[in-house]
């Protein structure tokens, strides 16, 4: 998956989270106006459109820390019942089906031994 060294710390999805997270304001406009919090913060199409479709592979591949990443879930979706069915963790599961399907292989083994 992603990993820091990926990271564009030029990237204004980054720069726009580190204040979303800090900014009670921000965090409330997230799921009225996230057109309007793109725009402040200057991010690229392919950025908002990233955010919007909730995709962590394409956000990772742009260049979003992947500290963000979980985050921005987290505004969508809310941090509670963080589960296997959990709907964050089922944009994991979309961006990356070959990596899921080995985490589930590999635990079905240990839950086997």
């Amino acid at each position: 998956m992603g990993n820091v060294e990926r990271c564009d710390t030029t990237l204004p999805t980054n720069e726009m989270m580190f204040y979303v997270r800090r900014d009670p304001a921000l965090r409330a406009r997230w799921l009225t106006d996230l057109p309007g919090i793109a725009k402040e913060f200057g991010l690229s199409r392919a950025e908002y459109e990233a955010i919007r479709d909730q995709d962590p592979k394409r956000l990772m591949d742009l260049g979003v820390h992947q500290y963000y990443v979980p985050q921005i879930l987290r505004l969508f979706f809310g941090a509670a019942q963080n589960a296997n069915a959990s709907a964050a963790l089922q944009c994991y599961r979309r961006a990356f089906p070959e990596e899921t399907a080995k985490a589930m292989a590999l635990e079905t083994r240990r839950e086997g031994t």
